[in-house]
């Protein structure tokens, strides 16, 4: 039989100790950098969302380059997924597929027609915690873009669009709407420099002709916490109908800036503000 010393019974106490004390502490920091981070045991306790970006028509995801950079900068994850272009059914059940990848609360920006799809696409999932609407169409339920911008006096970009018929792999055809490159500039982003709305003009991409005829058949500004952005100086979408719809969702901030159709663009930074105003409310900030 081994018998161990008092001493040595003594020294091995003083090390069980030690090691408690030092788990406690290290739990102890844990909980104040989660605290401090806004975690679980934070006040309020609201983890940073993750900001997903939808372009609109005749443009793609890099639309959004200047608005991802400043919000990364802000320490955010941004996704901007591709929007098809070819209908709200169509996207709106693409862009409703890609955020339940996303872990987490979610601020979920549209720029244009992206509002449609956001608007459409968020109806239903929790994690989306808020709706920014950047120069963007808000359809309601059983409305769509024709009848809501029928409602107010026409654009110039009405006039600046040309139709190009296409054909799919089964057969069937359908149409896409383009702006027409020598009129771009003027009706969709007359506050950029002439060097880059020509590149604009050339890689724009269209739009399914049956989309501005397409029926929102949910509208989650209903009820989620709404921003807007108008453009004065539209002339792709009536500034008046933005205010409209912005007054019509209850946004809790409408913000209005002099700025052509494409503000993610020419202003990014006014229109990052609007969105990490969204997110920091969300965090009780």
């Amino acid at each position: 039989m081994r018998i161990r010393s008092r001493s040595h019974r003594n020294s091995t106490i003083v090390r069980w100790s030690a090691a408690l004390l030092a788990v406690s502490a290290l739990t102890s920091a844990l909980t104040l950098v989660t605290a401090q981070a806004g975690g679980p045991s934070g006040d309020p306790g609201r983890e940073k969302p993750t900001i997903v970006l939808v372009h609109g028509a005749f443009a793609d995801a890099s639309s959004w380059d200047g608005v991802v950079a400043l919000l990364q900068k802000n320490g955010y994850t941004v996704a901007a997924p591709a929007n098809p272009l070819r209908g709200i059914p169509q996207d709106s059940t693409y862009l409703a597929s890609f955020l339940k990848s996303v872990k987490g609360p979610i601020v979920l920006a549209g720029h244009s027609y992206g509002g449609e799809v956001i608007s459409q696409a968020a109806v239903g999932n929790d994690n989306v915690k808020a709706l920014v609407y950047i120069n963007a169409i808000m359809p309601d339920v059983g409305e769509s873009f024709s009848s809501l911008s029928a409602k107010f006096a026409p654009v110039p970009l009405t006039k600046a669009l040309k139709q190009v018929a296409f054909r799919n792999g089964d057969g069937t055809t359908g149409t896409d709407v383009y702006v027409q490159p020598d009129k771009l500039r003027s009706v969709f982003a007359e506050d950029l420099p002439t060097s880059q709305t020509d590149l604009m003009a050339v890689t724009q991409r269209p739009i399914a002709l049956s989309a501005f005829a397409d029926k929102l058949t949910g509208a989650a500004w209903r009820n989620k916490p709404v921003y807007a952005l108008v453009g004065r100086q539209d002339q792709s979408i009536n500034p008046a109908l933005e205010l409209f719809e912005a007054k019509r969702a209850n946004a809790r901030k409408t913000v209005e800036i002099n700025s052509s159709h494409v503000s993610l663009v020419s202003h990014p930074q006014e229109v990052k503000n609007l969105i990490v105003n969204a997110a920091e409310d969300y965090m009780g900030k």
